[in-house]
């Protein structure tokens, strides 16, 4: 019986225990996990737990976000998990994401990991057009996308067709122009083979630099209304608040920086915003829903605290992240020197073996020619020496020849003296018997020049033959005396050594980096006026092919906006000093305190107020 009720208090006991756990599914831009959370556990608790797992130090960018009825809201960290209104069933699903953006992405984002996830975001919210971006930056954006995946360009392994199954452009960019497949890869080919050399953090980098200037880039759109039922659209971002026509998401109305709003409250649906300037009316407008407009109040602050902290110096936690961040990269790019010298070392003695081995093919085919053309002295002069023994026969039997005719010469004028007219005719037949033999000792006397002249010729070809047996073993002796390849320049298979890669990473190194890198961002602008150039060379080689009457009326109204030389900066610098224009003139309103915001001119604390 004890045993039956210890068994039963135990099994109770681990009932409570589990009961006490609850299980949530976190989803990044680049995969899942699952966390068993204690019951008592807040929003911060499990925030982090997510960004110790990821190795995340800038916190301050994200949140935790679900998905409430028809809106979203993000988890608050101060209030316990459960006690908030996210999804009941298990696991509960929450999406980790960026829920801030900075100003300036190359001085702001420190950890590869934070770049990483940033890069990831943007480029998803710009292939599904919740970002706009016009083709030409499509285009580049594009091709520092593959880079990031594939790095360096290599046309023997990024042969045409290699992006076929990769999303990578926007819909509405495809469908704009008349342009195959094939054609969009072969632009977006052409300026990643512009990038080699580049590492994967360095052209997420780029990416993030070209997005953070498109006019949506960072805005957190709500329909509003104000005062006399006209609907509008509130955008709230790093720089402060903005008003657009709804049908107009890239061009504000007017603009309220965050250093000249004094006070932002809402009271049931009605929010207000009062600027910084006492005399200046103050914008009232309405949402559609309670929820809303606590999400708004929300961002506003978390935008407003990281405007106002990017403009004091910066604390001892993030001084060390950048100085560590300094430090890797530093060693990174003595890594990636090191590589290249090695690199480099590998291929110069791969180059040597070349020469070598095709100087060796050179000398073969030399000696190959070399016994190729003794072997036709050898014949040549069998030939002549066969030709000079003819010759000599030949010789011999004419001179037997006139010496018998000059035999019969003598017969016949031995018979001549018989007759006077045997006479006259041996007198003929005598003349034309030395007629003949004069021939016949003429062509005696050639004979034996011509004998002489090949026994000449076949001197001359010995004395060749000798020549071509001396080349022959010169060639040989050079083949066996070629020096040896020095071991500086060998390659690893022929007993290359590494004892002199070592390096030493000094502070004189480090301070000679720095300035490097000082020398990037006086160099930064230069950059952003080719980048502007080839964005423009881009837009120009694909403008013939665009199909107008495909545009959306963001694609009109960014082509109209970039006619008028507007960008996203000179907007807002424009606009800023035009927030009076759409203040409506309504009455003032009783607001209770709520909370804090610090005013960028005077640094005083001013109180949130909310009627309660």
């Amino acid at each position: 019986m004890a045993s039956y009720l210890a068994g039963k208090m135990g099994f109770n006991s681990l009932m409570r225990k589990q009961n006490r756990n609850f299980n949530v599914r976190i989803c990044t831009m680049e995969s899942d996990m699952e966390f068993s959370c204690e019951m008592k556990w807040k929003g911060k608790d499990l925030f982090e737990l997510v960004c110790r797992t990821l190795g995340l130090r800038e916190t301050w960018f994200f949140g935790l976000r679900y998905h409430v009825k028809d809106t979203v809201a993000w988890l608050k960290m101060d209030k316990k998990v459960l006690d908030q209104e996210v999804p009941k069933e298990e696991p509960i699903t929450l999406h980790f994401l960026a829920k801030f953006y900075p100003e300036n992405v190359e001085e702001e984002l420190v950890q590869d990991i934070t770049q990483h996830l940033f890069f990831l975001q943007v480029k998803k919210k710009i292939l599904e057009e919740e970002i706009h971006c016009p083709p030409e930056a499509s285009v580049l954006l594009a091709s520092y996308a593959v880079h990031a995946k594939y790095g360096d360009y290599n046309p023997n392994v990024h042969k045409p067709g290699f992006l076929a199954q990769e999303e990578l452009l926007p819909k509405r960019v495809i469908n704009l122009y008349q342009m195959t497949a094939e054609m969009w890869e072969e632009r977006i080919a052409v300026c990643y083979a512009e990038h080699r050399g580049r590492t994967r953090e360095e052209a997420e980098m780029e990416y993030l630099k070209i997005a953070q200037d498109l006019d949506m880039y960072g805005v957190n759109y709500f329909l509003i209304r104000n005062k006399k039922g006209t609907d509008l659209l509130l955008g709230v971002d790093a720089l402060g608040l903005h008003i657009y026509e709804p049908d107009n998401r890239l061009t504000p109305k007017c603009s309220f920086p965050w250093n000249e709003i004094r006070n932002i409250s809402y009271s049931d649906k009605e929010f207000t915003i009062k600027p910084l300037d006492k005399k200046a009316n103050v914008f009232k407008f309405n949402s559609s829903q309670l929820r809303v407009n606590k999400l708004i109040l929300q961002l506003c602050i978390g935008s407003h605290d990281l405007f106002m902290r990017r403009r004091r110096v910066d604390s001892l936690e993030v001084q060390q992240m950048k100085a560590q961040a300094r430090e890797e990269r530093a060693r990174k790019q003595v890594e990636r020197q090191r590589l290249r010298q090695e690199k480099q070392r590998r291929e110069e003695a791969e180059r040597v073996r070349d020469e070598l081995e095709r100087r060796l093919i050179q000398l073969q085919d030399e000696a190959h020619m070399a016994n190729e053309a003794l072997l036709r002295s050898e014949q040549t002069a069998d030939l002549l020496a066969e030709k000079a023994q003819l010759a000599e026969e030949e010789a011999k039997l004419l001179a037997q020849k006139a010496a018998e005719a000059e035999t019969e010469m003598k017969r016949i004028k031995v018979t001549a003296m018989r007759g006077h007219e045997e006479r006259r005719l041996m007198e003929h037949k005598m003349v034309e018997a030395e007629r003949i033999a004069l021939k016949m000792a003429n062509e005696s006397e050639h004979r034996a020049k011509e004998a002489e002249q090949l026994k000449q010729d076949l001197l001359e070809a010995r004395q060749s033959e000798h020549r071509a047996k001396h080349k022959l073993l010169e060639i040989t002796s050079r083949v066996y005396t070629c020096p040896a390849l020095p071991v500086d320049c060998m390659p690893p298979d022929l007993s290359f050594s590494r004892e002199n890669l070592s390096f030493d990473f000094k502070d004189t190194d480090m301070k000679r980096l720095s300035m490097e890198i000082e020398k990037e961002k006086v160099e930064y602008m230069e950059k952003s006026k080719h980048l502007q150039e080839q964005l423009n060379e881009l837009k120009t080689e694909i403008e013939s092919l665009k199909l107008k009457e495909r545009q959306t009326p963001l694609d009109v109204i960014h082509d109209h906006n970039a006619e008028q030389g507007a960008s996203k900066h000179s907007n807002f610098k424009k606009l800023s000093s035009k927030a009076g224009d759409m203040l409506n003139k309504s009455g003032s309103v009783v607001i209770h305190p709520m909370l804090l915001i610090n005013a960028a001119h005077n640094d005083e604390r001013i109180p949130l107020r909310r009627r309660t």
